[in-house]
């Protein structure tokens, strides 16, 4: 008998080594190999004949064929709607068929359910193949039931075996198969457990293989870590076409599907759904949610606009500055950088005059949204500065801006579509940077256009 051979596979980039060591040479992390078996090498496994292309539109398949690039044809990529306009906008406009989406949240967030909806709501016009490998299926049965779905017409399986689900497909044809999840699934001729670096990273590269040769659209279920970050090899990200983590706690009632990798739509983009007790409904406007203000203006509070995708979102920050009894004063942001937090406070006691080197200084942005462009940093520092001194802003005033470490106000992408968004939910004054300023502002909107930090402050 042939001796079983075994390698070291590394949890973050997926790179192989046949010794183990500490250090992993590609990504340069620690204690990330792991041991795995691998499998005898199958007579014809190394062929490479070209696949077929499947159902019409886009074709993933490989081909030996060397054409020219500019032959290739143009046309629009069909795309199949989720019935969700807020999933579909994350995804570039509907799932593009011969597609793997993967899908990933932590416990409670509702990918399950998410996906369930969308299964049970096309199943009604399109052949849909539902694989459960967490549940059985009259668990599967009574969540559709209690959520009030159309179950007619949704073929189910509760399967883990990667072989026995190939079958399955090859036989029913489904236009979309659904993998929940991809961390319990296995193939047969590898030793390794379930949800192990091997398992998943193999099982997905047959699920993403077939999906391509049948031109099926493929959505997986996959867990995340206690950092958020994707459990498995990092390397099944890089198989996939689009990324998508849907993110929200067990003591919020909405929950946020972000884009993070998207070869068919833009990336970042950001689908709001509220949880209720019919499962997820989408929020066709997340401005009025983050927007649920007080009548009272306390200081501390501005609202900011956000670009998320493809477009703009209005959400209120928070800021507390108290004076510290540490020695070394806190800084805590919550939705934001805290390491850009600490620079900006910096450029606040060189350029604006304002000292809070002995002052504890919290930020918050409401409704649990995370703010990962530069341009909420003038917001930030205009909070602080109400805080600070006890002043509370006009309510009717908004702003948006990227601050230098010199001081200056810096222009940020889309501001005309800024404005227009703050315009239509009744703000009548802006604080935004020079470059930003349209040439006519909205009806009853007052722009305030600024090139350094001291004009900001001036300005209020």
């Amino acid at each position: 008998m042939a001796k079983a051979k075994s390698a070291f596979v590394c949890t973050e980039c997926g790179a192989e080594y046949r010794k183990w060591q500490g250090q992993c040479g590609s990504c340069q992390e620690w204690n990330t190999l792991t041991e795995v078996r691998l499998a005898p090498a199958r007579p014809g496994a190394g062929s490479t004949a070209s696949a077929p292309s499947g159902r019409g539109g886009y074709s993933g398949a490989l081909s030996r064929e060397v054409v020219d690039l500019a032959s290739v044809d143009l046309s629009e990529v069909p795309r199949l709607s989720s019935t969700f306009g807020e999933f579909d906008r994350v995804l570039g406009g509907g799932l593009v068929p011969g597609s793997a989406v993967l899908l990933g949240g932590h416990p409670g967030a509702g990918k399950s359910t998410l996906l369930l909806q969308t299964a049970c709501k096309l199943a009604q016009q399109r052949r849909i193949l539902y694989v459960t490998g967490e549940e059985s299926l009259s668990q599967v049965a009574m969540r559709a039931h209690r959520l009030q779905l159309p179950t007619q017409g949704l073929k189910m399986l509760a399967e883990t075996s990667i072989e026995t689900i190939l079958a399955v497909a090859e036989r029913e044809k489904p236009e979309i198969l659904v993998i929940d999840s991809i961390q319990t699934m296995h193939l047969e001729d590898i030793s390794s457990a379930p949800g192990g670096v091997a398992q998943v990273r193999e099982s997905a590269a047959a699920l993403t293989r077939f999906a391509k040769q049948s031109n099926t659209v493929l959505l997986l279920v996959g867990h995340v870590t206690k950092d958020g970050s994707l459990a498995g090899p990092k390397v099944l990200e890089h198989m996939i076409d689009a990324s998508l983590l849907l993110e929200g706690g067990a003591d919020s009632r909405f929950r946020t599907l972000r884009g993070q990798k998207n070869r068919f739509g833009a990336v970042n983009e950001l689908g709001v759904f509220a949880m209720l007790e019919q499962g997820l409904k989408e929020v066709k406007n997340p401005s009025a949610i983050f927007l649920s203000r007080n009548e009272e203006q306390a200081p501390g509070s501005l609202v900011m606009v956000v670009w998320e995708g493809t477009r703009p979102i209005l959400v209120e920050v928070q800021a507390l500055v108290d004076e510290s009894a540490l020695g070394n004063p806190r800084r805590v942001a919550v939705g934001l950088d805290p390491n850009r937090l600490a620079m900006l406070l910096a450029v606040l006691n060189r350029h604006g005059g304002l000292f809070t080197g002995d002052q504890d200084v919290f930020l918050n942005v409401v409704g649990g949204v995370k703010v990962l462009e530069t341009s909420a940093d003038l917001a930030v520092l205009l909070a602080v500065v109400s805080s600070l001194q006890n002043r509370a802003l006009p309510k009717e005033l908004v702003v948006f801006g990227e601050v230098g470490l010199s001081g200056e106000i810096r222009p940020v992408p889309s501001g005309q579509e800024r404005i227009a968004e703050a315009a239509k939910h009744g703000f009548a004054r802006a604080i935004v940077p020079r470059a930003n300023a349209p040439k006519q502002a909205p009806a009853g909107m007052e722009v305030i256009p600024v090139d350094k930090l001291s004009d900001a402050l001036e300005a209020l």
